[in-house]
């Protein structure tokens, strides 16, 4: 599935409303874990994360969406937050960057309204969750909806909010380590 050297994750993100513990937790298990996570968004420059609706830290972006090769990342982490999913669904090459990804058949892994990115990058026979209010749009786009703290359905690991993330973390690594033999 991935080159057994390439140990960077991508954790795609959009320039704002990133729910900052939906992407410093998971970043943190992968650091801890061996892995070398790595800041794309769609534009250079730093993000702004919130906690929940106050403005949380910025990070600086490794590397454009655009300028990203999909061989160069053993796998894909989508952060949650309402308008950080709605942002990314409408950028093209997030999109894209995303469908390739699910295609690879290596890791992605989808926290909360992640799962928009997800449903625009196609989500058609896949067994999914997310924030309970994005079911419709999950069912609507041919997915599963399953209200589960974590769903691991092929390469696809997806969770519904912060509670889970020790669970999805888990998911996430089994699914790098698995990817990895």
């Amino acid at each position: 599935m991935t080159d057994a050297t390439t140990r960077r994750v991508a954790v795609m993100v959009a320039a704002e409303g990133i729910e900052q513990v939906e992407l410093t937790e998971p970043w943190q298990a992968l650091e801890q874990a061996g892995w070398q996570p790595t800041l794309l968004a769609p534009d250079e420059g730093t993000v702004q994360a919130y906690n929940h609706l106050d403005p949380g830290d910025t990070f600086d972006v490794d590397v454009r969406v655009a300028d990203a090769q999909l061989a160069d990342y053993a796998a894909l982490v989508l952060p949650g937050g309402v308008a950080n999913g709605d942002q990314l669904r409408t950028d093209e090459k997030a999109v894209a960057f995303t469908r390739d990804f699910i295609k690879s058949g290596r890791p992605v892994a989808a926290i909360c309204h992640a799962i928009w990115t997800v449903v625009e990058a196609g989500v058609d026979g896949r067994r999914v969750t997310s924030w309970p209010s994005l079911q419709t749009d999950v069912r609507n786009a041919g997915g599963e909806w399953v209200d589960h703290e974590v769903v691991v359905d092929g390469n696809l690991v997806t969770s519904r909010k912060p509670d889970d993330i020790p669970a999805f973390n888990r998911a996430l690594l089994e699914q790098l380590e698995g990817a990895q033999r």
